[in-house]
């Protein structure tokens, strides 16, 4: 934590964001903060909606007792239009020893408030939910910073294929990496770690280009890889995922039953090549059997990067469905 004085406690703390783990965290850590200036400080929490102008005078008022008091004010946006007028007059001059936290969602409910603290000097904690997958690989990587560890990019990558993007879920895979591991976490040890947890085949990867989920599908293909499946079958499954499609919409209407027969194929398997076809034209199906046979080919032929072959496979198909559907 540094060396904390207390000069270097923000008088007023504005925690703004709606991701729950976040808030919580920047709450504590304000806590921590001015537990190691006076470990006796008065700590207290209120909801904003439920606060009255005159109780805010009172926790507000120098105590007659002295001490430290950090006061957590949770739902800033609920807070009423008198309270906020009282909070951002307190804001202009705030009492050295009493510490404010504002906690407020960050959207337009509130807005003023939020802004008044913020034009009043108050320091702005950022703790909105993370947006993009770039954002995720950055917080898993503090994560095991903070933990004393290090990670590696891709580590962070194959964490978030096996656990998914909730943030509490993340951290606290962190922590248990951290505490099985020597702290130096590499894809591998991911992956080792996750193996018997994850089942991801090449027929995962295949459905989710055959609907045209390049997200879900480039995921499932890195996580297969990370975990140890061999790349030829994932190459075969995406070849007869297209075949299969393009075979059941050749047969024309008909139910699973029917055509199951007639096709010497599973129903089931008609099932979800019908359901799969949907969005499909058949130039677009010519087109992704032609790089599904190509992806073959280089996984196959011992291509130098067989993970590339498949990704490339991936996104032609894909295109192939967005082209034919124009």
């Amino acid at each position: 934590m540094g060396d904390v004085t207390p000069a270097s406690l923000a008088p007023i703390l504005l925690v703004v964001g709606d991701e729950e783990l976040l808030a919580t965290r920047a709450v504590s850590e304000a806590i921590a903060r001015a537990r190691s200036v006076d470990p006796d400080v008065d700590v207290r929490e209120y909801q904003a909606g439920a606060l009255t102008v005159g109780e805010i005078a009172e926790m507000l008022s120098p105590s007659l007792f002295g001490g430290r008091r950090l006061l957590v004010l949770r739902s800033g946006q609920d807070a009423r239009k008198d309270l906020a007028a009282a909070l951002l007059a307190y804001a202009k001059n705030p009492d050295p020893e009493v510490q404010l936290v504002v906690l407020h969602l960050g959207g337009a409910k509130g807005k003023a408030f939020a802004d008044g603290l913020k034009a009043a000097g108050a320091t702005v904690v950022p703790a909105a939910k993370l947006k993009g997958h770039r954002d995720r690989v950055a917080f898993v990587r503090d994560e095991i910073r903070r933990g004393g560890g290090k990670c590696t990019d891709d580590a962070a990558e194959a964490l978030i294929a096996a656990v998914g993007n909730d943030l509490r879920e993340l951290a606290a895979a962190c922590s248990q990496l951290i505490a099985d591991t020597d702290g130096r976490i590499g894809a591998d040890t991911v992956a080792r770690y996750y193996r018997g947890r994850v089942e991801v085949s090449g027929f995962t990867v295949a459905d989710a280009t055959m609907v045209g989920d390049v997200p879900a599908a480039l995921e499932a293909l890195r996580w297969a890889l990370h975990v140890g499946v061999d790349p030829v079958p994932i190459a075969d499954a995406l070849a007869d995922g297209v075949r299969t499609v393009a075979r059941v919409a050749s047969a024309g209407r008909g139910s699973p039953y029917q055509l199951a027969s007639s096709l010497g194929m599973p129903a089931w398997k008609i099932e979800r090549a019908q359901r799969q076809g949907r969005g499909w034209t058949p130039d677009g199906l010519v087109v992704a059997m032609q790089a599904a046979a190509e992806c073959n080919a280089a996984v196959k032929g011992g291509s130098d990067d067989r993970a590339y072959a498949l990704e490339r496979a991936v996104f032609a198909m894909a295109a192939a469905r967005q082209g034919g559907a124009r």
